[in-house]
């Protein structure tokens, strides 16, 4: 069984708003709570603790010297992805980390991107019941091909928050 931390709470509580308005009200949301993914332009476009999927839109902000998405804006859609599906299954007496990041370029991105995370219930059950531990979290990141530019794994760590004084 899925526990209802602070940050699920918070997004099933646009539940209450029309279909329509619920990713952009979380985008902004989630924008209010790191900044740096409105100033990239990134939106949620999926938001539940199975699976996430963020995307962007190869603007000039985001492009590099090629007109491509920058490798570090592919960086920030596989960590955003993963990050908030793993953020939505760890306990609140928990304290989430992003261990390691591998990104391997395959080949030159075409046009938007998106990543798109997932965590299975056996992974959100073993950050629910050990105290402290990392998980691969899967991340697949593709451009307007349909085809992935990138492979990327992230390690997201856990430990127990330390009690406040």
């Amino acid at each position: 069984m899925r526990i209802e931390n602070k940050m699920y709470r918070q997004i099933t509580s646009l539940n209450r708003f029309p279909a329509a308005v619920r990713l952009p009200l979380a985008t902004f949301m989630m924008g209010k709570f790191v900044p740096f993914l409105r100033t990239a332009g990134t939106r949620f476009d999926k938001l539940t603790r199975e699976e996430v999927k963020v995307s962007v839109d190869n603007k000039r902000r985001v492009q590099n010297h090629i007109g491509g998405v920058h490798a570090c804006v592919m960086a920030l859609l596989a960590e955003t992805a993963s990050g908030f599906v793993f953020g939505m299954n760890t306990p609140d007496d928990k304290l989430m980390l992003l261990k390691s990041m591998q990104m391997n370029y395959v080949k030159r991105s075409v046009g938007n991107m998106y990543a798109v995370a997932s965590l299975s219930e056996q992974d959100a059950e073993l950050i629910q019941r050990e105290e402290r531990g990392n998980i691969i979290v899967p991340v697949k990141i593709y451009d307007e091909s349909d085809e992935p530019p990138v492979e990327a794994e992230m390690t997201w760590a856990w430990v127990l928050k330390k009690p406040q004084a």
